[in-house]
């Protein structure tokens, strides 16, 4: 027998970065950085439009709801595309499956982006990989009915992943001039994500002076609510100063600053000749930005093509957390006393109080005897907790009706309209249980149907074989003598676990129902032995 051993492809330990374009708009973006030969990244691309995924570049496609769209798109209708994405939802956990950090990349205001991003978001991030969202919002002229689902879908996007980051399609008019066309306007904004993954990547992937890890950036966009991302590169004397106003000054995003940064990720990439005091600088300057107990982490990669130049990659999290919700004021414990004295700070800053009048003389007090409880005041309410416990009320009995007892004559009475007659109720017996008389006639019935007498065998004739007693089920007429009588039920019956078996077993109970009516209109032998009680007798009768 011949034994093939091979050695395992998957040697390679670094972490795997997944850029997802949904719809048009993130198709697009997905085409310009395949284009610019970004190295590291797996790009996947999902629309409902099929025309358009067919002119992707990127070799994993996923055609969103091919039954609810039919390949033909989402219509600017959210709902439409979310129901594509929960429609092909296999499809995309299978192309996010071994990812550690996922760009998903969409246009807010559609159809497929704003109804199929968070929805996808929400897949990797219950995968456990860390997720990032960079989407762009409508122009100005594209309508307030556009820009309305572009929040929607933005909102909702927020609450599935870890960073979001918001370019608006209105600021490229601040980089834009006459003559700049259309699609270097786009290119222009894709750059951003280009950017933004690439300082991204290049900390974990390429080598440089200060190497960061996975963990480093997952530490700094792991929950952190709205980002931002910038860029920015030069040359000369004061590169290092230069790049970093560049980079936290992005005209793209969204109006947001880096004051309140609770997490800063820093990438100064240079050449041979970067030295220590332009990392200093550049870091420097954009320390003086962020929050001073902001998660700083800083990285520096080297790059033989970039001699005499220096770029830093900013990339700033937490931004929308920096307000924080005031403390509620402290309630007073259960053990402490009712009143308490005010604190040393809140005397400094209450206002003067007024000067107390003058108390009138009290009367004499009376005794408490002779007080009249109306008198007394009412205890002024406390600010006090809601008990830990508090128990239920007591059950109050139902109010019956009183016993009318008719002392009338019975010629009175007789006179009374049938109308107002109500006959006497019969004694009742406890519930679940038969009344006594009852069950004693039903069991000297029962009794009695067991010592029928057998007729004398003649000398010599065989013995008939004894009748087998049914031990699973007896007659249907017993059976129901028997739960009249209170008699024990029969043993339940295990309860069934899987849906197979509860099928199995309420189609025997269907049947046991049925054979139960067919005992009682067919009786068989035993059945014919058994003595009618004389109450059924009359009633037959």
């Amino acid at each position: 027998m011949n034994l093939n051993l091979m050695m395992s492809d998957d040697d390679e330990l670094r972490p795997r970065i997944t850029v997802f374009g949904v719809g048009g708009a993130g198709g697009n973006a997905v085409n310009n950085m395949i284009e610019k030969q970004l190295d590291g990244v797996t790009f996947v691309v999902a629309n409902t439009d099929a025309q358009a995924l067919a002119q992707s570049r990127s070799e994993a496609r996923i055609q969103l709801g091919p039954k609810v769209t039919e390949g033909l798109g989402a219509g600017a209708k959210p709902s439409i595309g979310a129901q594509a994405a929960e429609e092909t939802i296999e499809d995309i956990v299978d192309h996010l499956m071994g990812a550690h950090m996922c760009f998903i990349t969409a246009g807010m205001g559609g159809g497929t982006g704003t109804g199929a991003a968070p929805i996808i978001a929400q897949a990797a991030r219950e995968m456990g990989i860390l997720t990032v969202g960079v989407v762009t919002k409508p122009f100005q002229f594209e309508g307030s009915k556009r820009m309305r689902q572009a929040d929607e879908g933005v909102e909702n996007l927020q609450k599935v992943v870890d960073t979001l980051i918001i370019i608006p399609n209105q600021n490229l008019f601040r980089i834009a001039n006459e003559k700049t066309t259309f699609t270097e306007a786009f290119a222009l904004a894709d750059d951003v994500l280009y950017q933004g993954v690439k300082g991204v990547t290049d900390l974990m992937v390429r080598p440089g002076l200060i190497n960061l890890d996975f963990a480093d950036v997952r530490a700094v966009m792991d929950e952190m609510g709205k980002a931002m991302m910038g860029t920015g590169e030069a040359t000369g004397d004061n590169r290092a100063v230069e790049a970093a106003e560049k980079a936290i000054a992005n005209p793209l995003l969204d109006e947001i600053s880096l004051h309140g940064a609770k997490g800063v990720l820093i990438n100064i990439t240079g050449g041979h000749d970067l030295t220590l005091f332009e990392m200093d600088e550049a870091a420097e300057k954009i320390r003086e930005k962020v929050d001073s107990d902001a998660n700083i982490i800083v990285g520096s990669t080297l790059d033989p093509t970039m001699e005499g130049k220096v770029r830093v990659s900013v990339v700033a999290t937490g931004i929308d957390s920096s307000a924080a919700a005031e403390a509620p004021a402290p309630r007073r414990g259960l053990k402490e006393p009712l009143t308490q004295t005010p604190s040393v700070g809140s005397r400094a800053t209450a206002p003067a109080a007024a000067p107390a009048p003058e108390e009138a003389p009290v009367p004499p007090r009376r005794s408490p005897v002779m007080e009249s409880p109306a008198a007394r005041p009412a205890p002024a309410p406390e600010d006090l907790p809601e008990p830990a416990y508090r128990p239920a009320a007591e059950p109050v009995a139902e109010a019956r009706p009183p016993v009318r007892v008719d002392t009338r004559s019975m010629d009175q009475r007789l006179s009374d309209p049938a109308s107002e007659f109500t006959a006497p109720s019969r004694p009742q017996a406890p519930r679940g249980e038969p009344a006594p008389a009852m069950k004693e006639r039903l069991d000297r019935a029962l009794n009695r149907g067991a010592e029928v007498p057998v007729a004398p065998r003649r000398p010599g004739a065989p013995a008939a074989p004894a009748a087998p007693t049914p031990q699973g089920r007896m007659s249907g007429l017993g059976r129901m003598l028997n739960r009249v009588a209170g008699a024990a039920p029969e043993a339940e019956r295990p309860r069934p676990e899987t849906i197979a078996e509860r099928v199995s077993d309420r189609l025997a109970r269907a049947r046991q129902v049925e054979t139960d009516f067919d005992d009682l209109a067919s009786p068989d032998a035993a059945q014919d032995n058994v003595e009618i009680p004389a109450f059924l007798r009359r009633q037959a009768n």
